[in-house]
């Protein structure tokens, strides 16, 4: 099983970072390589739009808006891993900041290990390049 964990300290609270990404749905919102989030089953499954026209299929594990945290797993992708939960969690830093954290664990299938880490990270720091220029980082 391979593991990416990643963070970045940003200037501005976390409650204000949360309220922008801690929505399930809110993807498209920050994250500049998803075009369109749909909700489905209840609203605990998104359907992504990547830029290409690709889907993923996700599903939510958990979610606490009190913690800043949720955890969900992707259920179709055309990544090539197999097995993949993540964590997403802003917490509060030093002098008025906060950290973000996207962490997930998966089994590589069609690539290898360092290749699908190697997406892995680069969508993570997609994101996070896109917070910090939000946000200042």
């Amino acid at each position: 099983m391979a593991r990416v964990s990643m963070s970045i300290d940003l200037q501005t609270s976390a409650d204000e970072v949360w309220r922008l990404i801690g929505g399930f749905n809110a993807l498209p919102d920050w994250h500049p390589a998803i075009v369109k989030s749909d909700l489905e089953e209840g609203r605990s499954i998104r359907l992504l739009e990547i830029q290409g026209g690709a889907t993923i299929r996700e599903r939510l594990i958990s979610h606490d808006n009190a913690e800043r945290i949720y955890r969900y797993t992707i259920t179709e992708s055309p990544l090539p891993i197999e097995d993949y939960q993540a964590t997403l969690q802003v917490r509060d830093g030093e002098g008025g900041g906060c950290q973000v954290e996207w962490s997930g664990e998966f089994q590589p299938s069609g690539a290898s290990e360092d290749e699908a880490d190697g997406i892995v990270r680069g969508i993570y720091q997609a994101g996070f390049d896109a917070l910090a220029e939000r946000f200042g980082g």
